[in-house]
């Protein structure tokens, strides 16, 4: 087990009728820019739960921002806090609203062009507004964590920042607000968190038995819950288990001290940015190939996956491994997600645009070795169609 540090600032306040807890978090003289969606808090009463808890504080609502953030968008919102000089930024929806929220504090007052922020992963970011959220969406873990991925469609463009200026200062998980999402949004989170696990699990042995046994758990409770909340929506002990499964995925424990990869979530990004694809399908996608390819550097920790999470005792290592990966496509599938390029009307062309992209990007290396590239991930794409 490597050394580490770890710190998460982020203050917690998770089940029914938490959102009246805004009331104590922020300042009575608080200026707050409410970010948000496309309006689905209106209808499913988040939106007055929120404005309750905020009484009579100043509050600018900036509505409008996208599944896969993008840039120009949040720029408008920008705008809107530097005129209005705002001190706190509240977003109130999903991890694509809370990683932009974390942009515009990041942006507010950066000196230079903001997408620099991006393209340069913040090197010379030195402050942030504050941010307190409000989630309604288990998926990217955004609410417990210092990163945001940006798209900018213009130039199809979809690039990361991670930094602990940008944790949130607390966030209100209240399951029940995710009760009236659509099931391609749940399926979308329960696959997002999936593969969040694996990203920092399906590696390499570091003699990390807690977080292992930790991930594992994360994993068995998604494929335990997952037919649950999606046959029965409004079943909160299901739903509160994959909410809080979503936050534990990404917010720092599971991964301190260990090696982690990220590799399915780099070749993910460039197919959500050329195609437009969900998220939590560029990874359906692209994570089976990576095991596929990467069997023999992972043989180990692809059997521990075997045994602890799909109970695979029986046969040789290799069928047993074989058996794993099918399982995790299988996974995917049965929660909604397709897991080939066809079922989304994407060439196999695309594998050797994907490696363009990277190879001008200066992406040469990447993966928990740091030995996959651009023309290893041509072989991926191309083995996904």
């Amino acid at each position: 087990m490597e050394n580490f540090t770890f710190h998460n600032p982020t203050r917690l306040h998770f089940g029914q009728g938490q959102i009246a807890q805004l009331d104590k978090e922020f300042p009575a003289n608080a200026r707050i820019l409410l970010l948000a969606g496309g309006g689905s808090i209106k209808q499913n009463g988040v939106l007055a739960q929120v404005k309750q808890a905020l009484g009579n504080r100043l509050v600018h609502e900036f509505w409008g921002v996208e599944a896969n953030p993008d840039y120009d968008t949040l720029m408008k919102a920008v705008e809107l806090v530097r005129r209005e000089k705002l001190e706190w930024i509240l977003p109130v929806g999903g991890g694509s609203v809370l990683d932009g929220a974390k942009f515009v504090a990041a942006a507010v007052n950066y000196p230079r062009d903001p997408w620099q922020i991006l393209v340069t992963n913040g090197t010379d970011v030195t402050s942030a507004l504050p941010i307190g959220a409000v989630l309604t969406l288990p998926a990217t873990g955004s609410e417990a964590n210092g990163a945001f991925v940006i798209s900018r469609r213009a130039i199809k463009e979809k690039l990361h920042f991670i930094s602990p200026l940008v944790y949130p200062r607390f966030s209100v998980i209240d399951p029940a607000t995710t009760f009236s999402l659509p099931p391609r949004q749940i399926a979308n989170g329960i696959g997002d968190t999936f593969c969040h696990v694996m990203e920092q699990y399906l590696t390499y042995p570091a003699d990390a038995a807690v977080q292992d046994r930790f991930a594992e758990g994360i994993l068995r409770t998604l494929i335990e819950v997952a037919p649950k909340t999606l046959a029965d929506p409004t079943n909160y002990a299901a739903r509160a288990n994959l909410v809080w499964s979503a936050t534990c995925a990404l917010q720092g424990i599971i991964g301190v001290g260990v090696p982690q990869d990220w590799a399915s979530h780099t070749i993910g990004h460039e197919l959500t940015a050329l195609h437009g694809i969900d998220h939590a399908c560029t990874l359906g996608i692209v994570m089976p190939q990576v095991l596929q390819l990467e069997r023999t550097t992972r043989h180990a920790k692809l059997l521990q996956y075997a045994e602890r999470v799909w109970d695979l005792h029986d046969g040789s290592d290799e069928a047993r491994i074989d058996a794993a990966i099918a399982k995790t496509r299988a996974f995917y599938e049965s929660i909604g997600i397709k897991t080939r390029l066809q079922d989304y009307n994407v060439p196999a062309s695309t594998a050797a645009e994907v490696a363009r992209r990277l190879t001008a990007r200066g992406v040469h290396t990447f993966g928990d070795r740091n030995h996959l590239t651009p023309a290893k991930t041509e072989q991926i794409l191309r083995a996904a169609a």
